[in-house]
């Protein structure tokens, strides 16, 4: 089965970051142009933060904000939600589901190794899916049921 450390590995990316003084439109540039919906805030070189499109639209209502001048540490989310390596595609999606998230980030030894969206799990989980239903169909042919005849003469 699928584990975290294992969707980030095929992932084959690394994380995308910026420092907490960038500012708002120095991080959508470069969201933009990965083509991701969220990135990493850094303070002093260590992980302090998210911001996300979702933050990007509610930080827009807000009158006095310029995307221009705004720093992205005044606008990140700073409680991280944090999964361990080893957890199982199933239970990263109730992870996902139940904390209603987008993105998790995937600890291993006390340090974090990755950045999992919502998509990269799902994609993982239907993966494994595939996985255990063609397992099931070696298992289990469909030609003893095919040609099987009810004998109503029995």
């Amino acid at each position: 089965m699928y584990t975290a450390e294992q969707i980030i590995s095929e992932k084959k990316s690394s994380l995308i970051c910026v420092d907490s003084e960038s500012t708002i439109a120095e991080a959508i540039k470069m969201m933009n142009n990965n083509k991701i919906g969220a990135i990493v805030v850094k303070t002093s070189g260590k992980i302090a933060g998210i911001w996300t499109e979702r933050d990007l639209i509610k930080n827009l209502a807000e009158n006095s904000f310029d995307v221009n001048t705004a720093q992205i540490g005044d606008y990140m989310t700073k409680e991280l939600i944090i999964a361990s390596h080893d957890f199982s595609v199933y239970k990263l999606l109730d992870i996902f589901l139940g904390k209603r998230l987008r993105h998790l980030f995937i600890e291993k030894n006390g340090e974090i190794i990755g950045l999992l969206s919502q998509g990269d799990v799902t994609k993982a989980s239907l993966n494994e899916k595939t996985k255990e239903l063609n397992e099931l169909n070696k298992a289990y042919k469909w030609d003893y049921y095919e040609t099987w005849k009810f004998n109503r003469n029995q």
